[in-house]
């Protein structure tokens, strides 16, 4: 019997140990740094979403992993929150998630030593963690080093990718200098994801990679979307130069009056409302935001509005809107975003706001839908599955 049970005890240790990554779990913040700085080992801060593919990716085929919770495990303190349920709501604008997966190594002290935003093979994750806890490689020593005037291209380009999301206008200045570098080189897709990525308005020093590289862009993307995007960065500008972030105020005379340089008193209104609606969401007033979205998109029906569009802010109502009128005109705008492209996301945005409308029948009709079209286009559909249950 007591070599059975230390047999059994061998297996089940074996096993334990095979699992991969330890992840603390019903530990608050608080409470994680605190252990972090006792052992004094890094804290290593997984953090998610529930809808985002590439985490569920990581969870499933990296964090399980043998060699990877060797060095994990040995390495750090391993936590996971999600960004946008509790605490994890403070934490992703302290640190400034907003790209996922993002991984945080931050000391006892709360202070970010590294970070990076990707999903990564077994190999490809063990190497961002031995670069976390290598001194030359944290994002001290790198900003020590591009200060000090290091223009090798490599640097800037791990340099670009671990200060994207950490420091925007850093990295917008350490690409510049990237790009400054290799004029007469072609651009590689890494250097479009940094473009696309990092230039906000056409006021950005990365603007002018558009203009002169427009050959190399319409090898990457239709004319007019090259033009979308000129026209965007422009638009960008226009409203940054008229909302002033610290007051979170919005000068609508300037920006009228810069806009009518260029637009027609038709595009001007319209182009007006639709910066009210980004000052709302900015500035989260809910209630301006939902009215004055209702007043631009009206019934969803105008040419204009792409489905990804109408399905974006329809799920936004979904999330926010309490009023039926509200919820009504929403659902008016995912089953125009169905009619356009019909899609796993849009005909599921349908079945929520269904239900959230009390109307059972009609959210297991487009639930069970909804699944169909996941199924085919290879869709993690869980929370559907969820929803399907409750109204069966």
């Amino acid at each position: 019997m007591k070599k059975i049970s230390l047999l059994l005890l061998v297996f089940f240790s074996v096993l334990t140990f095979a699992q991969g990554m330890k992840f603390e779990e019903n530990k608050s913040f608080k409470d994680l740094l605190a252990l972090a700085k006792k052992e004094n080992r890094l804290l290593f801060l997984d953090a998610y979403t529930t809808w985002c593919g590439p985490c569920k990716m990581m969870a499933k085929n990296v964090f399980p992993q043998e060699k990877v919770g060797e060095f994990y495990n040995a390495n750090f303190i391993n936590s996971k929150i999600d960004m946008e349920k509790g605490e994890g709501i403070d934490l992703a604008k302290k640190y400034n998630v907003r790209a996922y997966p993002t991984y945080l190594f931050i000391n006892g002290d709360g202070e970010l030593i590294h970070r990076v935003t990707s999903y990564y093979d077994a190999p490809e994750f063990i190497e961002v963690g031995k670069d976390a806890i290598d001194p030359a490689k944290q994002m001290g020593a790198l900003k020590t080093k591009f200060e000090a005037g290091n223009k090798d291209p490599e640097f800037l380009k791990s340099f670009i990718k671990i200060f994207a999301f950490a420091d925007p206008e850093l990295a917008t200045t350490a690409a510049a200098k990237y790009f400054a570098g290799k004029k007469e080189e072609p651009l590689s897709q890494e250097d479009f994801s940094f473009l696309f990525s990092l230039t906000k308005d056409s006021n950005s020093p990365l603007y002018g990679e558009f203009i002169s590289r427009k050959d190399e862009m319409l090898k990457v993307m239709p004319e007019e979307n090259y033009n979308k995007t000129l026209n965007t960065f422009q638009l960008n500008s226009l409203f940054n130069s008229a909302y002033d972030k610290k007051t979170k105020s919005f000068d609508e005379k300037k920006y009228v009056a810069e806009a009518s340089k260029t637009k027609s008193e038709k595009e001007v209104s319209t182009l007006l409302l639709k910066s009210k609606i980004r000052v709302a969401a900015l500035n989260k007033d809910k209630n301006e935001y939902q009215r004055l979205s209702m007043e631009y998109y009206k019934d969803g029906s105008s040419p204009e509005f792409t489905s990804e569009e109408l399905n974006s802010i329809s799920w936004n109502f979904f999330e926010n809107a309490t009023e039926k009128v509200n919820l009504d005109r929403a659902l008016l705008w995912a089953k125009q975003s169905v009619n356009l492209d019909a899609a796993y996301a849009n005909t599921d945005t349908v079945a929520n706001l269904y239900f959230k409308l009390g109307d059972k029948a009609n959210a297991k009709i487009w639930a069970t839908k909804a699944i169909e079209l996941a199924k085919k286009e290879g869709e993690e559909y869980a929370e559907t599955q969820a929803l399907l249950d409750k109204v069966k």
